[in-house]
Parts: C-alpha cells; sequence; structure tokens
C-alpha cells in the first residue's frame, strides 16, 4: 500500500478491509459446517481450478521455470495445480484446526517426536525449523501435543479483523505468536533467555535478510537462525509436514538437530554458514515434493 495515494489507503482501511473479513468469516463458517475431510477436498478442488487462471499463477510458473529447468512446460503446469490445491486446501483447514487436533491420533502419523521433546531435556534454547509445506500450521500443533509450546514469529496480514480471525483458528495451536517487526526481537529474546523454542518459517523472503542461494539462485534470506544458534547456542530441530492426496490427514516428520557448521569466531560468517545449512535443508525439501512448497512467494528478486 505504500504506493497508493492517501485517499485509496483511507478507502481500503474503512471499506475493503470492513468487506474482506467480513467476505473471510463467511467463507469460514461455511466451510467449519462441513466435515473437515470434505472441506479440504473442496478447498483443493478450488485451489487447482481456480488457482492457475489467477495472476499469481505466472509468478509459480516462473519460479518453477528458474528453479526447476528439468522439468518441461507440462510438469511444471502439473506442479503448479499441486501448488495451488495445497493452498486452498490449507485454507480450508483453518476453520477445522479444532478438529485436526482433537482426531489428532486419526488424522497425523508423528514420527520423531522424541526430538521436540529433547528440546525441552537438553537445558538448551531450541529452535523448530520449517517452511511453507502442506499445512505449515500443523507445525506448532505437534510441538504443543508434545507437551511444550513456542513462540512463533508470524507476519500479520495488512487487515486488522483478518489476522483476528485467524488467531481465533489458531487457538488450537498452543503458540505464543508474535507480529514480524520491532515486537519479534523482543520475543525471541525472551524465548531464548527463558531457554524456550523458536519456530521458524525460513522460506520467506526477507528484504533486510542475505544473499543465500536457494534453489540455484541468490534469495534474500532471514538470519534469524543463524542469529539464534550463533550468539545463544540454539539447537535446530527441522519438522516437515506433507499431505495425505485426500482429506486433511498428514505425515510430520521430525528431524534431529542438524549438525551445523562449527564457529570460527568470526559473527557474520557463522551466521551466513547456518543460513546456508538451512537453505540446503529446504531446498532439499522442496525437490523431494515440490507440489506441496508455497511456490507463489517471490522468493527471488526481481527480474529472476
Amino acid at each position: 500500500m505504500a504506493n497508493h495515494s492517501p485517499l485509496r489507503r483511507s478507502l481500503t482501511r474503512t471499506l475493503g478491509y470492513p468487506l474482506e473479513a467480513f467476505c473471510v468469516r463467511a467463507l469460514f463458517r461455511l466451510l467449519g459446517l462441513l466435515p473437515a475431510d470434505t472441506a479440504s477436498d473442496l478447498g483443493g478442488w478450488v485451489g487447482r481450478t481456480l488457482g492457475p487462471r489467477l495472476g499469481g499463477n505466472a509468478t509459480v510458473l516462473r519460479n518453477l521455470e528458474r528453479a526447476m529447468p528439468q522439468l518441461d512446460a507440462a510438469a511444471r503446469n502439473r506442479v503448479a495445480r499441486e501448488c495451488w490445491d495445497n493452498l486452498g486446501r490449507t485454507m480450508a483447514e483453518y476453520p477445522h484446526l479444532k478438529t485436526i487436533s482433537r482426531e489428532w491420533e486419526q488424522r497425523v502419523d508423528l514420527v520423531g517426536a522424541e526430538h521436540v521433546r529433547g528440546l525441552v531435556t537438553d537445558g538448551k534454547p531450541g529452535v523448530i525449523l520449517t517452511g511453507h509445506f502442506a499445512n505449515w500450521e500443523l507445525v506448532a500443533m505437534t510441538v504443543f501435543k508434545c507437551g511444550t509450546t513456542m513462540t512463533a514469529i508470524y507476519r500479520a496480514p495488512n487487515n486488522p479483523s483478518v489476522d483476528k480471525l485467524l488467531a481465533q483458528a489458531r487457538g488450537e495451536l498452543g503458540t505464543t505468536l508474535v507480529p514480524k517487526g520491532r515486537a519479534s526481537a523482543k520475543g525471541i529474546l525472551a524465548a531464548m533467555r527463558a531457554g524456550g523454542i523458536l519456530g521458524i518459517l525460513a522460506d520467506q523472503k526477507l528484504n533486510e535478510g542475505i544473499a543465500v542461494p536457494f534453489l540455484g539462485h541468490d534469495a534474500m534470506t532471514g538470519t534469524i537462525a543463524g542469529d539464534v544458534v550463533v550468539r545463544h547456542g540454539a539447537v535446530v530441530v527441522p519438522m516437515r509436514v506433507t499431505r495425505a492426496p485426500k482429506g486433511a490427514r498428514f505425515r510430520i516428520q521430525v528431524f534431529p538437530p542438524m549438525d551445523l557448521p562449527a564457529p570460527t569466531g568470526d559473527r557474520p560468517a557463522d551466521i551466513r554458514a547456518v543460513t546456508v545449512a538451512v537453505n540446503q535443508l529446504l531446498e532439499r525439501w522442496v525437490l523431494e515434493n515440490p507440489g506441496q512448497w508455497l511456490w507463489t512467494h517471490r522468493r527471488w528478486p526481481k527480474g529472476f
């Protein structure tokens, strides 16, 4: 909105935001009336049907062409449809996070829970590292199901009413959510000093970050993981969510703590080394199952 006129910004806040919030609230209520699996399947159908017709699909296809040049046009279109299917399912599952939590044993195949519990008993601050794979909201729920909680940094929607609605849906996650910005630094510091767990979605573009290779091209990448490892000695445990082909059903893998480069005493270089290792891990996950990653992000610089 920074490039819009004051009048347009005012109209967006006074008219656009309330209308958007009304539509999202009505959609959540409608989806909430459906069984969780039906809502997920409907969201997937809407996503893969409408997504390829949206302007954002050009970004998806462009990202795929540059990041996975081994794919031909037909394969890129297939992965794009899978991406939109996954995004539609994820959005449709927000009203059913309570259902997923309540029916956890039937809906989630969890592997490696001991690595989350290890973050509680090792006496060190911890990081749960993930990206926008499948329904990424279940990462926080997994931590909660393992008997602990975490602090997560998130980008709040521009619309405060929508932000509030999503916060209500996330009530089952058992997580302290800290909006990205000035408040996030305080939240990170508090979690690290208390020996707590910090949740990081590490695959988002961050202009304030550093350029680090990701899928063959430099991408501006946040250094939060590197910062807390180098400054606070945090242990990094990766977690990946993969969804089943149908319904709101998932496999969640928690991996052993990352074997990160040994510190050299050169703090900027050490932070960069950790950030490179994080990107390499996420890159492997993307290449293993590209259709379940969120390709809609403008992950790389303009002109990419």
